[in-house]
């Protein structure tokens, strides 16, 4: 039998299977589904020869992860492709704000706004990958303390009180669009830490998409996996424990309200309620479609960039966002749309594309947004309607149903409240560990939350390596202590 179980072969569930199984631990990995991935799959959605990621497509944090960084995933497969342009934001009585990888042509391309934006974001990126070193981990004594309290000072307030250093509509607009990935009402605490993340990303690394599809990752994490003897089994649901093989460990790589159904019975009450209390927040609606050419943007620099934000000025995306959180469907919603295929050219047939966007819409709606998501990116890229060959639409509620741990269409894990933040999901030291010394959670309920990084599975092994086999980690290395690490040279 194994040393350990891990519930959910997601990203999260994959990175801790591997970092317990570089410590000599034997893993198996148990998932409902037929196939890998959780919310990192691909699949030929509309027609044939036409790859379109399931849920997750753009991969900043995946890109900065620190565990995949060390496990260096290109050896290994992953090609991350970088557009020419991370993000447009076109403006109907403006040009577009262009997010480049270059800090300094960014800021000139923001006019009046870009010493401002400047300012901002520069003292941050100097030290931006430890910076993110310590953004993506539990909240601990940070290494760079001096660095990290700089940055809280503005990523813990609102958007809409960092956004007031602007004063003309394209920076505003490009930090909104960011701060709206929070899936939060703008004028909420901690929504500028999603806008400053995000930027920072986009001027480390782009915002890159995976050649070949966001399944790509996730078969490379599995042959990590499997080189170091880890299992990996498919068709497996897990109900109850009943389900699991006996084991010094299970990890759960799985929402707090399934592991309650899982193993509530072995919880104290107290812990139990806690979970149960866990909240999630608005729910996404998605659109993949198959396009018989580029989306025909009328903005030129949009058709050079991976990621367009759709929803014209700041308080536009503010309200689209407030709407959704009150239990509304905005009629002219934030869309983010993604277009792949103009950088991958595995993705659709020859001169062919495909796309996908998503809108933040109610928890747990099942209202079809097509029409109002069309009539959005129509209004700066007409025509559009004309380039679609076959498209295909998933709920909020469908989403949940097509992955369970999306409770209520929520692709983050969870409500990115302050409180839930501080306390995710509950107020812990050690957020992975369960009050049943077997257990633990490694999903994107726990710290540094949603996002294809890996890091909540890789910390949750760590915290299982020190309380259930006794490995000190090696927090110099970031990596346990006597680990053979022959295999990465595959």
């Amino acid at each position: 039998m194994p040393d350990a179980v891990v519930v959910g072969a997601g990203p999260n569930g994959l990175s801790a299977a591997i970092e317990l199984a570089r410590a000599g631990i034997s893993v198996r990995v148990l998932e409902a589904a037929e196939e890998i991935g959780g919310g990192a799959r691909s699949a030929e959605l509309t027609l044939p020869g036409f790859v379109h990621d399931l849920c997750s497509g753009i991969h900043p944090m995946g890109a900065l992860s620190p565990f995949w960084r060390e496990l260096a995933l290109e050896r290994w497969g992953v090609q991350w492709l970088e557009p020419e342009i991370a993000l447009a934001h076109p403006l109907e009585e403006d040009e577009p704000a262009l997010l480049r990888r270059s800090l300094e042509d960014t800021a000139r391309e923001l006019g009046e706004d870009g010493p401002a934006y400047d300012r901002l974001l520069r003292p941050f990126l100097e030290r931006g990958e430890a910076l993110f070193r310590d953004i993506l981990r539990p909240i601990r004594l940070p290494r760079h303390p001096f660095l990290l309290a700089r940055f809280g000072t503005a990523a813990l307030r609102s958007s809409d009180a960092v956004a007031r250093r602007f004063r003309a509509s394209r920076a505003r607009a490009l930090f909104g669009g960011c701060a709206g990935h929070s899936l939060l009402p703008l004028d909420s605490p901690g929504t500028a830490s999603f806008a400053l993340a995000l930027l920072l990303s986009a001027h480390l690394v782009s915002w890159p998409c995976a050649r070949g599809g966001s399944a790509r990752i996730v078969e490379v994490l599995a042959a990590c996996l499997r080189r170091l003897g880890g299992e990996i089994e498919v068709g497996h649901p897990v109900r109850t424990l009943a389900d699991v093989p006996a084991s010094r460990a299970v990890l759960f790589d799985l929402s707090p309200r399934q592991v309650v159904a899982i193993a509530g019975g072995e919880l104290p009450p107290r812990y139990r309620r806690a979970l149960e209390r866990y909240r999630h927040g608005a729910g996404v609606f998605k659109l993949d479609w198959a396009l018989d050419g580029p989306i025909p943007w009328h903005a030129e620099a949009c058709r050079k960039a991976g990621t367009v934000h759709v929803g014209g000025p700041y308080e536009a995306i503010a309200l689209s966002e407030m709407q959704s959180c009150r239990g509304e469907h905005p009629e002219r919603p934030f869309v983010v749309v993604a277009q792949p295929s103009l950088f991958d050219s595995t993705r659709a047939p020859a001169g062919q594309h495909t796309g996908w966007a998503y809108v933040h819409v109610p928890h747990g709606s099942d209202v079809d947004m097509t029409d109002a998501v069309e009539r959005q990116i129509e209004r700066f890229a007409p025509g559009f309607r004309d380039r679609i060959l076959a498209r295909h639409a998933r709920t909020a509620r469908a989403l949940e149903r097509h992955n369970a741990a999306m409770i209520g269409g929520d692709l983050a894990g969870g409500a990115n409240t302050l409180r839930q933040f501080l306390a995710r999901p509950v107020l812990k030291w050690d957020p992975y560990a369960m009050p049943n010394p077997r257990f633990y959670l490694c999903s994107a309920s726990t710290p540094p939350g949603g996002g294809v990084h890996g890091m909540c599975g890789y910390h949750a092994a760590r915290s299982a390596l020190r309380r259930s086999f006794g490995r000190a980690p090696d927090e110099t290395s970031g990596s346990p202590a006597h680990t053979d690490r022959s295999w990465r040279t595959g």
